[in-house]
């Protein structure tokens, strides 16, 4: 399969433009997960808040979990651009399913508390919204050190508008900033639609 036959069908900008996308979308989650843990400690009075930001981290967690997908999927279905660049090391093909489920987990279980409200049957979901929240702080942690100091070079070439490693134009840089504006609109609608079920834990 040559590379035009190869590009037929893929997303615009190559395993470069997604590593950009990647990297924003990890830019934006590291902040609200920061905001989200600031509120851990002090659920008696930013209640409201951590519903919020809860709420609000679903677009973004989609389109990260969007994007990290597409380049295993690019690169297990024999893209010769994704096969090049070739997959993260080991230990992060082993974190990265986990981070994805336990994610999911906490972010699921946190809606699932939001509509259930207190009482009976919250309790069993509490405990899974606790130990999910524990197990992807350990996982997290891993993925966050492993990346983080990419995440500053790949954004600075994003907004500075610099070629790719061979020296070609990343084209679709709108397109990414649409796919973050939606994925950031998307969470907050459902924060609006979803922040008032917090005054349920506070009675």
């Amino acid at each position: 399969m040559d590379d035009r036959a190869d590009r037929q069908g893929a997303m615009p900008g190559g395993p470069e433009g997604n590593e950009r996308l990647t990297a924003a979308t990890g830019a934006m989650l590291l902040v609200l997960f920061a905001v989200e843990g600031v509120t851990i400690p002090l659920l008696g009075r930013l209640l409201t808040l951590h519903f919020f930001v809860g709420l609000l981290l679903i677009g973004p967690v989609c389109l990260k979990i969007g994007s990290t997908s597409y380049r295993f999927y690019r690169y297990y279905t024999g893209s010769s651009p994704y096969r090049r660049k070739g997959p993260p090391t080991l230990l992060l093909r082993v974190v990265g399913p986990l981070v994805v489920i336990t994610s999911v987990v906490v972010l699921g279980t946190g809606v699932a508390l939001a509509l259930l409200g207190p009482g009976s049957g919250s309790d069993v979901v509490l405990m899974l919204h606790r130990v999910g929240f524990v197990s992807w702080l350990a996982v997290m942690t891993v993925h966050v050190l492993a990346y983080v100091w990419r995440i500053p070079r790949l954004i600075g070439a994003e907004v500075r508008r610099r070629p790719g490693r061979d020296g070609e134009v990343i084209p679709w840089r709108a397109g990414r900033g649409a796919l973050l504006a939606v994925a950031l609109g998307g969470g907050l609608v459902v924060a609006l639609a979803g922040t008032h079920l917090a005054s349920e834990w506070r009675r």
